[in-house]
């Protein structure tokens, strides 16, 4: 029986609180005097003036990138031109399509599968395009694994590096090999 005139006691005590808090919150709306209205009123056009002018200064930055932008779009037009004739000028040699067992990969442990699938690439691309493993300084001939291959080996993590794999490669008339996912058709 104790138990419900608690709280029934607990109740009235909330009822108590909020009448009090009411009058209060009440007492805050009543009209402020004239000296904080006006006070209340510089602050919104102080607040207006601020936003206008950054509207102003956004407007002045955007007319500038526009232009720049156009230069910009003008230039990369004439970037494409340029790096299609240094396209040319590389000269493809030689270019061959190759299906790469990794089978071998999959012997050794978890954690150096994908390693050893790159180890194993390079050596068969080395045979496959007649790489010269120990050229000289002028006859500079060296292997470069694109980063699209790379990332196709280590697509799911390094326990799991594909059990084969097809490239492309490309040898230039320095000697550098190029290697590159072949296109599915």
């Amino acid at each position: 029986m104790k138990t419900p005139k608690k709280k029934t006691d607990a109740k009235e005590d909330l009822g108590e609180e909020t009448e009090e808090e009411l009058p209060t919150e009440k007492a805050e709306e009543e009209p402020l005097t004239e000296e904080a209205e006006e006070v209340k009123v510089e602050k919104e056009l102080e607040e207006t003036e601020e936003i206008a002018e950054e509207e102003v200064a956004e407007e002045e930055v955007s007319e500038k990138p526009i232009e720049e932008a156009a230069e910009e779009a003008i230039e990369e037009e004439e970037k494409p031109e340029k790096i299609e004739k240094k396209e040319v000028e590389e000269e493809i040699v030689e270019e061959r399509v190759y299906t790469i067992p990794l089978s071998r990969a999959w012997i050794s442990p978890p954690k150096k599968r994908a390693p050893r699938a790159i180890r194993i690439i390079k050596s068969f691309i080395t045979k496959h395009m007649k790489i010269k493993t120990e050229a000289t300084e002028e006859e500079a001939e060296r292997l470069v694994v694109s980063n699209e291959v790379n990332e196709k080996i280590w697509s799911c993590g390094i326990k799991n590096p594909p059990r084969n794999i097809r490239v492309r490669a490309v040898k230039d008339k320095e000697g550098t090999v190029t290697l590159h996912l072949a296109e599915e058709d």
